[in-house]
Order: structure tokens, then sequence, then C-alpha cells
């Protein structure tokens, strides 16, 4: 049978034999979360499971503090912040790299043409055709394609595929924190505005007192020390309200950081918002293993790992590779093309390493640590979610209890505040009395409005615990 004829059939049995070939390395199973998987939240009292009518978070799930400027702002992240933009890039990096390992598939083809001119030895020896000149152009086409027997390429392809969904959930992962950071600074802003609005408020409370403690002082009704303690109060409370500008200015260089603006192209002037904390409807604890993106991304690179065993248990194993080459040669130009000036050759090659001092055992050792690796990483990533949901449903609960007993303490230092003030002007009680309750009743004022920048905060946070409004994409 003609040599070529034969190779020709080798070779397309091999190819017949490659969709059958087997895999080395584990297949992936996706290892247990957490021994015991929890079926509802421990602070979830006030709260219930999802339902259909509840309206589940969405990709926009800002809206649903009713904030128009909050809306612009956020709307910004995912085109100007600089976070998401890199990890943007570093997914489309890794969608290349799905590509690049996919070409293993296939054989590579290259060409070229070389022209050299060659003069042997005047000394070969006797008999030998000595002192010639010879001019050889050549024009070869070569192909290698190493056959994927034992599965390295498929498992680098898996691998890479891993990574790349990994990439995407890193993305989102981004871009729902820089999300979160930026509502959580706006709500913060906000309520520096509401504080400067009320010491605005009460310095204006205060200079009437004064007023009235010096009027009382001219006619000599009181003493003088009446008039500095008035003064006293006034002007620290003044001080006060200066002293918010450091941190509204830190805040709004922050927010406009998280939209890719220098500071000095942006600011946010003060306004009187309605801040409400909207109804945030949980879902089982087994759901969030699917809404939170960093759940998802730790999970994906334990698959990319496992896969990565394979490729490492692959260099065990002998590689096939077939390669064929052909083309023109001649010694000139103008019988380059001529047809017996064809070269040709094709076959298969077998190789296999039979030492390299430990090499391949301690790769193979190092992927089966880096598995185990993200294995720990993606459980502690969910007892770290769990967590993450308690403490913020705990929060809220709490938080919404204290303004309820807080509101009735603001009421009640007002009212306190009236009367006292009522018993000085009719000289029944001291006006350290009246300095005092002024004083408790601004704390109170003050305490309201920490407490509900602290649900806001809460507020934000758990929307960022379970994930957003973010969904894993199936397929993987």
């Amino acid at each position: 049978m003609n040599i070529s004829v034969l190779t020709a059939r080798i070779i397309a049995g091999f190819v017949l034999l490659l969709p059958t070939a087997c895999m080395v390395g584990p297949d992936y199973v996706k290892p247990t979360p957490v021994t015991n998987m929890p079926t509802t939240y421990k602070e979830q009292q006030g709260w219930k499971v999802a339902q259909p009518q509840d309206g589940p978070l969405t990709d926009r799930w800002w809206e649903r503090y009713h904030d128009p400027v909050l809306n612009t702002l956020v709307e910004q992240v995912e085109i100007s912040n600089l976070n998401v933009a890199a990890a943007e890039a570093q997914f489309r990096q890794a969608r290349a790299v799905v590509q690049a390992a996919r070409a293993g598939y296939f054989p590579t083809l290259s060409a070229g043409a070389a022209a050299t001119r060659l003069r042997t030895s005047d000394n070969l020896g006797a008999g030998g055709r000595t002192g010639n000149t010879v001019t050889n152009f050549q024009l070869p086409v070569d192909a290698t394609w190493e056959l994927d027997i034992w599965g390295k390429i498929r498992r680098g392809v898996e691998s890479s595929q891993a990574s790349a969904q990994a990439s995407a959930a890193d993305l989102a992962a981004a871009t729902l924190s820089a999300q979160a950071a930026l509502t959580g600074d706006y709500f913060q802003l906000r309520i520096v505005d509401a504080q400067k609005q009320l010491l605005d408020a009460t310095v204006a409370v205060y200079r009437k007192s004064l007023d009235m403690t010096n009027n009382r002082y001219a006619v000599g009704i009181v003493a003088k020390t009446d008039v500095l303690q008035a003064e006293t109060q006034l002007k620290s409370t003044e001080a006060q309200a200066i002293d918010l500008g450091v941190q509204r200015a830190q805040l709004e260089h922050a927010i406009a950081l998280l939209i890719g603006k220098p500071p000095v192209d942006f600011s946010l002037p003060a306004a009187t918002v309605t801040l409400e904390i909207p109804p945030i409807a949980l879902e089982l604890p087994s759901k969030l293993l699917e809404r939170r993106p960093d759940i998802a991304s730790a999970e994906r690179k334990m698959a990319a790992a496992n896969a990565q065993i394979g490729v490492a248990e692959a260099a065990w194993y002998p590689k096939l590779q077939l390669s064929a080459s052909g083309g023109f040669s001649a010694s000139s130009l103008a019988t380059l093309f001529d047809w017996p000036s064809r070269v040709w050759s094709v076959g298969p090659a077998v190789s296999a390493a039979l030492f390299d001092g430990g090499l391949r055992s301690a790769q193979t050792d190092q992927a089966r640590a880096t598995y185990d690796t993200t294995v720990a990483i993606y459980r502690e990533s969910v007892l770290t979610a769990f967590q993450g949901v308690e403490d913020n449903l705990a929060a809220l609960r709490i938080l919404e209890e204290e303004t309820h007993v807080q509101d009735q303490a603001v009421q009640a230092a007002r009212q306190v505040v009236t009367i006292t003030t009522n018993q000085y002007q009719a000289g029944t009680v001291a006006y350290i009395s009246v300095l005092v309750f002024q004083a408790v009743a601004l704390s109170n004022e003050r305490t309201a409005l920490d407490i509900l920048g602290r649900r806001l905060a809460a507020s934000v946070s758990l929307v960022k615990a379970v994930g957003g409004g973010w969904h894993s994409q199936e397929p993987r």
C-alpha cells in the first residue's frame, strides 16, 4: 500500500477517535457550601420570604428610595466608575483567554519563503563534490496539530470558561459595591444636611434667647452670668454647625470619585429630602447563593481550579502530534513552481517525558491544593454572606424600635424646653435650667437623625448583602 495513503488513514483514524477520547482529572461537582443549610434567617422577625407580589429587587434597586437626584448619580456609576471600568476590562480579558484556549482545538498552519546560497568546502576529501556553489529557493507550508486525547485542551477550555464566568460575576460585584457605596454616601450627606438645618434653626432660637436675656439684664432682672451662658450656648452651637462642613465636603468628594469625576468638577447642593426606608422582601437562604455575585464568582473559581487538576494530570500521558508540510523547492526561480519541484512530508509523532525531577508531580499537587483553597474561600464567602444578611436584618429591626422610643424622647424634650422657658420668663427657675433642657432637646434631635442615617445605611447594606438585583445566568 502506498505510504501516503496509509498515513492518511492513520490520521483519519485518530481524528475519528478524538471525540471519544477520555479526559483525565476529576469532573467538577459543586461542593456543599455549609454543613447545614439554614431554612430561615435568625434575625428574620418582622420580615417575610419573598412572594411574587412583593416585587423582588431589580437591577435598579436604588429607585425604591424615590430620590431623583440619587437615581441620576447611581446611573453614572456603571459608566464612569474606574473600579467598574477595570473589572469590565478584566472580564474582556477573561473572554479573550477562552478564545485563546479554544484555539488549541485546531491545527496551526504556517507558510514562508526562503532563498539560500551555499558554497561547499574545497576540502571534503576524495570523491566528494568540492567547491560547489548552490542556490536553493523554497516555498514551504507547514501544519501541526496536537490531538487532545487526554483532555488537556478541553480541561483548559473548561477552566478558562469558568474563569470568564467568575470575572463576569466580579464585574457585577464591583458594580453593586460601587452603587451601594454611592447610595450610602449620598444618604449620609443628606443626613448631614438635615443636621445642618437643625443646628441653623437651633441657632436662631438661641439667638432669640440671648436677646431675651440681654433685655432682662438691661432692666436688672437677671445677672450678667445669664447673658454669658446664653452667648456660650449660641456660639457653641454655631461652631457645631460649621464643623459639619468637614464631613459634608468629604462625602461630596467621595461621591465624585465614585462617578469618576475630580472633586473640583462636582458639587451637590444642600437640599431637604424625605428619606424613607423601603421594604425589602427576603428570599430563602438557599436562594442567596444564586443572588450574590461574589458567591457566584467564588463558585466559578472552584470550577476553574478543578479543571486545572485535569490539565496537570494530562502531563503524565504521552503527547500525539500530527504534522504535515509541503511546498516547492528548486535551485532556480524559473523551475520553483514546476511539478517535479514539489516536496512534502506527513506523519504522527508521539512523545512522553520519562524523567522531569518531580515537576509533574509537584504541579499536580499544586493544582489540587489550589482547588482546596478555592473550596475554603467559597464556603467562607457563603458564611460571610449569611452574616451580612443577619447583621443588617438585626440592625434594621432594632433601629426601628429605637426610632419609636427616640421620637418620644424628642417630643418630651421639646415640651420640657417650652415649659422651662416659660418658667424662666416668670422668674421661677434659673436660666441654667433652660440651658440644660435646650441642650438635652438638641442632643435628642441629633440622635434621632443619627438613627435615621444608621437605618438608611443598614438598608443599603442589606440590599448589597442579598445581591442587589443581580441573578446568576444559566447555563454557565
